[in-house]
């Protein structure tokens, strides 16, 4: 068990430390079909170049704008101050799809009408060129069809001033030329896309008869142009916090991708700056209709203000609210004063009324000083004569009679003066009360009017101050229409590279290289993968233990056994194997013979080939050989030398105990003799499983030097295994192209398990020419082969 473990760890280590140099080796002999593969390769990548016209490649960069650019939330920008519209910015990702998008490209390539393309043929492909060509396309009228038909037209150069066009398809020709096919230059052509004239350029007095005949005039749906350029177009941004946008398209005139990219920029300005035109009027047709009605609506308010105040008698609802109050305050402490007055007068009357003559009167409680305080004065200066004289006279004394009589006319005519006043009093206070009354009557009213001009004075100042906004917007509307920027500023205008990015050479070569790498490298990879069969040595290294004696390599003539000035490779291998073959049987006793038994997997391998031609080897050494068929199933020795039909199972089914009457010697051969299988046996393994056999072996080894014994296939039936005991080397022969891989497996465990004593390995029909030719044939001059023979071969 521990031996098998490590056999089974020994194969595994082989496998794991296979030579890669051996591997190399394995592509290395086919050199010749690399070296023819990539120079194919490199003659492809050559033509490929040749034929294949170059890409160029224009870009351009512009710095897209913040603002937004149209929508419908773009023309509310002008209320931005009422939180319209107002906290939105522009998205360069929008932007670019913009760009991209396929009206803006439709748009480019209709302006510069790159659905028409003229092409001249050099050499082997046709060049287009655009604004080198010797005439010019100029379309008068375009119909529906210019942008969906396909069709090329041929105009060839017939002199200096005529031309002929001719449709490149015969079934066309009535349909696209609606007439005449010989044109004038400047006259107009009339077809089914539309009416054009063809004009002379600047180059056609130097280009059209020394290098182009004709010039094929192509046009092309506009949907397949406009896919082919939005296939090649890319808009990308700079980064992510930047505004700047990158445009590169690809094309094979590097002109026309420079115009296209300018093209497309400045229409793409313009048709933002149409939107945006279009917003701002837009916006101002929205804002005069709004003037008109709003101005139409202010003129009916400040009408109802001009009838409220009017109806009112109103000129400044405050003002005049405070004047009433200030004129009733003003009643009301008159009215007040008058009434204090007639009360007071009342008390005058009555305490004159009641006074004595020698009374005085209160003179200080009129406020009026007017003529019944200057009676008083007087009354109240006679009344204190009149007393000053009584105290120096009597009441009848003539001055103070008089002024007694002077004291009660001034006191009548007092109190008449008071009743006047009294009466004067009654009436004012009667009109202070009257006034007051009034004024308070219009101070009711203040709120009630008010509340009225608040609401009509409200409309009038909204009205008025949406009239003034609209006013203010109108103006800034008017000047976004006189001021118009661009959308996008050009940072970089479109620029073409130097240098073609299609094809690139060095890849191009590259590939051809690679190419004539990979197609016999895996072709061979291929092939090794599939094929199942063992081939040669590389094929058992790492895989099995047993010894590799040689191999044999393949032989034109495999029915004649090797001769002794046989220089070929053949023989070489044998002699090898002889060698090989020796060094595994070296044994102490030598009286006794070496005993070489050869087996193989199946029939057909080529055992009996090796068997004799081994015997032939030892022969031709000097050695007495004996050369034994033990493969009494299926003999084959008939097809190398000639022998009776009696042989080994005749000696082993008789009495006979003499064996010498069975052997033969071959006559080509000095020492080689040979016992013939015999008869075909009806039961060949207990046949061989007679005591006769051992016997027989151990007589034969005292005769001679070499006994070669070819034994049935090993892995087909039980005859092999019955004698190996006798054998002291097991010569196990596997045929080249033939034994599979899978094999090895059966002839590993007759190894371990020891089944074939002291076993080796003998690969037979091998390719000389591949893998371990060691040179078999050393020294014979080979026949002379042309290069192409050696070559392939």
């Amino acid at each position: 068990m521990k031996s098998q473990d490590f056999y089974d760890d020994f194969i595994e280590d082989e496998n794991e430390g296979l030579d890669f140099r051996e591997q190399l080796r394995k592509y290395a002999i086919h050199w010749k079909w690399f070296l023819l593969t990539i120079s194919i390769g490199l003659a492809g990548a050559f033509l490929h170049l040749r034929y294949t016209p170059s890409v160029y490649q224009a870009s351009t960069s512009i710095l897209v704008k913040d603002e937004k650019k149209g929508g419908m939330l773009s023309e509310l920008s002008a209320f931005s101050d009422l939180g319209f519209g107002g906290n939105i910015s522009n998205n360069v990702d929008n932007e670019i799809e913009i760009l991209k998008s396929r009206t803006l490209i439709e748009s480019t390539i209709q302006k510069l009408n790159l659905n028409v393309s003229l092409f001249v043929n050099e050499t082997v492909v046709k060049s287009d060129v655009y604004k080198k060509a010797p005439i010019k396309i100029v379309f008068l009228n375009k119909s529906k069809l210019f942008y969906e038909s396909k069709m090329t037209l041929k105009c060839h150069f017939l002199n200096e001033n005529v031309f002929s066009l001719e449709s490149i398809k015969d079934d066309e020709t009535n349909s696209v030329l609606l007439g005449k096919k010989e044109f004038k230059y400047g006259e107009k052509i009339e077809t089914e896309i539309g009416a054009f004239i063809i004009e002379k350029t600047s180059f056609f007095e130097n280009k059209h008869t020394d290098e182009y005949e004709f010039v094929d005039i192509e046009i092309t749906p506009l949907d397949d142009v406009t896919d082919k350029f939005r296939k090649n177009l890319k808009v990308e941004p700079v980064s992510k916090t930047s505004s700047i946008v990158n445009i590169s398209i690809s094309d094979p005139v590097a002109q026309k991708a420079t115009d296209f990219l300018d093209t497309m920029i400045q229409i793409y300005n313009k048709d933002a700056d149409e939107d945006r035109n279009i917003v701002s009027e837009n916006t101002s047709n929205f804002i005069a209709n709004r003037l008109v009605l709003i101005s139409q609506e202010l003129d009916g308010v400040e009408q109802n203000v001009e009838s409220f105040k009017k109806n009112n008698q109103l000129t400044d609802i405050e003002s005049e609210a405070k004047l009433f109050i200030d004129g009733s305050n003003e009643f009301n402490k008159k009215s007040v004063d008058a009434e204090i007055q007639l009360n007071v007068i009342s008390s005058l009357l009555g305490f004159i009324a009641k006074s004595s003559t020698t009374d005085l009167l209160p003179t200080n409680i009129i406020s009026d000083k007017g003529e019944a305080s200057a009676l008083m004065t007087s009354y109240n200066q006679l009344v204190l004569d009149r007393n000053r004289i009584l105290k120096s006279a009597t009441t009848e004394n003539p001055t103070v009679v008089k002024l007694e009589h002077d004291i009660s006319s001034l006191k009548s005519n007092i109190a008449e003066s008071l009743k006047r006043m009294q009466s004067n009093l009654q009436i004012q206070a009667r009109d202070l009360r009257g006034q007051e009354s009034v004024l308070k009557s219009k101070i009711g009213k203040i709120p009630l009017q008010e509340r009225q001009f608040r609401v009509i004075a409200r409309q009038q100042k909204v009205k008025e101050e949406l009239y003034l906004y609209l006013l203010k917007k109108r103006e800034e509307t008017a000047i976004s229409l006189a001021a118009t920027e661009p959308n996008a500023r050009v940072i970089d205008f479109a620029k073409e590279e130097k240098n073609p990015i299609s094809p690139k050479k060095k890849i191009i070569y590259l590939a051809g290289i690679l190419l004539g790498l990979l197609v016999p490298f895996g072709i061979i990879y291929v092939d090794d993968l599939l094929d199942t069969k063992i081939k040669s040595k590389l094929d058992l290294e790492g895989k099995t233990q047993i010894p590799y004696v040689g191999d044999i390599p393949s032989s034109d003539d495999v029915e004649s056994l090797i001769k002794f000035d046989d220089r070929s490779s053949s023989a070489e291998a044998f002699r090898i194997v002889r060698t090989n073959l020796e060094f595994m049987v070296n044994k102490d006793d030598e009286k006794t013979a070496k005993t070489i038994f050869v087996t193989s997997s199946f029939a057909s391998e080529g055992k009996t080939f090796v068997s004799a031609n081994l015997a032939a080897t030892f022969a031709m050494s000097g050695k007495r050989v004996l050369l034994i068929g033990t493969d009494i199933r299926n003999p084959k020795f008939d097809r190398f030398v000639d022998f009776p039909n009696k042989g080994l199972t005749n000696y082993l089914t008789s009495n006979d105990k003499d064996i010498q009457g069975y052997i033969v010697k071959h006559r080509d051969y000095e020492n080689f003799y040979i016992l013939p299988p015999g008869v075909v046996p009806p039961n060949p393994a207990e046949l061989l499983m007679n005591p006769k056999v051992e016997q027989l072996f151990e007589n034969l080894k005292k005769e001679y030097d070499y006994i070669i014994a070819d034994t049935a296939p090993a892995c087909l039936v039980t005859d092999t295994i019955v004698i190996a005991k006798n054998a002291d080397v097991f010569a196990y022969v596997m045929r080249a192209n033939k034994l599979e891989k899978r094999m090895l497996s059966v002839v590993n465990s007759f190894y371990k398990e020891k089944k074939l004593p002291n076993m080796c390995i003998i690969l037979n029909d091998t390719d000389s020419t591949k893998a371990y030719a060691y040179g078999y044939g050393y020294g014979i001059r080979e026949e002379k082969k042309p290069w192409f023979r050696r070559f392939f071969s």
